[in-house]
């Protein structure tokens, strides 16, 4: 939809477009259901793995119960329960109906006027999203909107909602709801201390998950946990020996699907092979999946500067990549963080395919590159990945003004 209105600048006069939200709906509903039989019953049973439906809990140390008394003793276990959206505790939240990032895909019908409570990633996707497809839309976050990326990136991101016409209300700290007829009436506190009322068609929650923990008897196992999770070891051990977790269930893990997945992995090499593992949070990207996308793997400049003193950082604009001036994807950068050795500890990319980009600054994190090995490859052009290269040379800018690098090029210069 975002596109057809854009058209206009390539010298395509679209006509105006209309949205139906139930095939909108349709198409969403589509896609889960092209994707569900990766992680079907039936898939793990052609594998050869035994699925037992129901629910488990520990009786002891080394045993699980499904159900009344179907029991499996192993060598070992994997807490794999995932998480779900966390409900805040809003005053008069019992009274109105909401949505989470589980139901709001059910809609059929656009909202009119959508209110959000929540200025992370999810609740700035939502929003983008809605707005586009013509609802209006106000977010409500208690802190800083996308407080987990760096700043000056996500200012980019709330900027180009906010030109889309996305209301981002932010230190909104004291709230309550309650029903208007047909509508929903959120009633928030002002820094002055006085009361505003915001009026909605649909109000969606969008303040982060909650791990499953609960109705596990972890107890009874020897396994330690918090209402925020399950507590491991590095190498996601608990503190039952016997068994590991991992995913959105693990204390203090970053809750994406591809953490899940990373943790899978360590968990295989670890107990199947006796492997060493250390699950490391600095190798994990993350991206916020807004238009403009917002892309984050390593230290940000605050952190790396804590940690290293003397850092770089590098930058590089969009406007000067010829493949976004060719597309008109202007908005955005880079920016990578390396220490004063020019090993790369940080990357952030706000702008058009982020999120892409990102796994080449992630590799280099992992194998601890410096810098001269991003100049040192050949891209294709014209890519965006070249705004990433561009970045890296500007390591070495500085060093070509030094008077001892000038006297030695001058000297060169004498042998032709």
């Amino acid at each position: 939809m975002h596109a057809l209105r854009m058209a206009s600048a390539f010298g395509v006069k679209a006509p105006r477009a209309k949205v139906d939200f139930f095939d909108v709906n349709a198409h969403v509903e589509d896609v889960i259901a092209a994707i569900a039989p990766n992680d079907s019953k039936e898939r793990f049973t052609g594998l050869g793995v035994r699925v037992i439906d129901g629910e488990a809990r520990f009786r002891n140390r080394h045993t699980v119960v499904v159900g009344d008394d179907f029991e499996i003793a192993a060598r070992r276990f994997v807490i794999a329960t995932g998480s779900t959206a966390a409900v805040p505790p809003i005053p008069g939240l019992n009274d109105v109906p909401y949505l989470t990032n589980e139901s709001i895909f059910d809609l059929t019908q656009c909202p009119k006027h959508l209110v959000i409570v929540g200025g992370g990633p999810i609740g700035l996707e939502m929003a983008q999203a809605h707005r586009r497809l013509g609802a209006d839309v106000t977010v409500l976050e208690a802190a800083r909107p996308l407080a987990k990326d760096d700043a000056e990136c996500a200012a980019v991101v709330l900027d180009a909602l906010e030109s889309e016409g996305v209301e981002i209300r932010s230190g909104i700290a004291d709230m309550r709801v309650e029903r208007a007829r047909n509508r929903i009436r959120v009633v928030v506190a002002t820094p002055d201390g006085h009361e505003e009322v915001i009026e909605g068609s649909h109000l969606l929650l969008a303040t982060g998950r909650r791990a499953n923990v609960d109705d596990l008897d972890l107890e009874a196992a020897g396994i330690a946990y918090e209402a925020r999770g399950v507590r491991v070891d590095k190498g996601l051990r608990t503190t039952n020996r016997k068994v590991y977790a991992i995913g959105d269930v693990v204390l203090g893990a970053l809750q994406f699907t591809h953490v899940a997945n990373y943790h899978a992995g360590l968990v295989v090499r670890n107990a199947l092979f006796r492997q060493p593992v250390n699950a490391d949070k600095g190798v994990i990207p993350w991206v916020t999946y807004t238009d403009p996308e917002l892309a984050q793997v390593g230290l940000q400049e605050d952190e790396a500067r804590a940690r290293h003193g003397t850092i770089r950082v590098l930058r590089s604009a969009y406007h000067e990549n010829d493949r976004a001036q060719a597309e008109r994807r202007t908005r955005g950068h880079i920016k990578i963080i390396t220490d004063r050795k020019g090993r790369i500890l940080g990357a952030t990319i706000v702008g058009t395919q982020a999120g892409e980009l990102i796994a080449t600054w992630t590799l280099a994190i992992t194998q601890r590159l410096k810098v001269g090995a991003l100049l040192g490859t050949v891209l294709p052009y014209p890519t965006l990945s070249e705004v990433g290269k561009r970045a890296a040379l500007t390591y070495f800018t500085p060093s070509l003004t030094m008077p001892w690098v000038r006297r030695i090029i001058s000297l060169l210069r004498r042998f032709g």
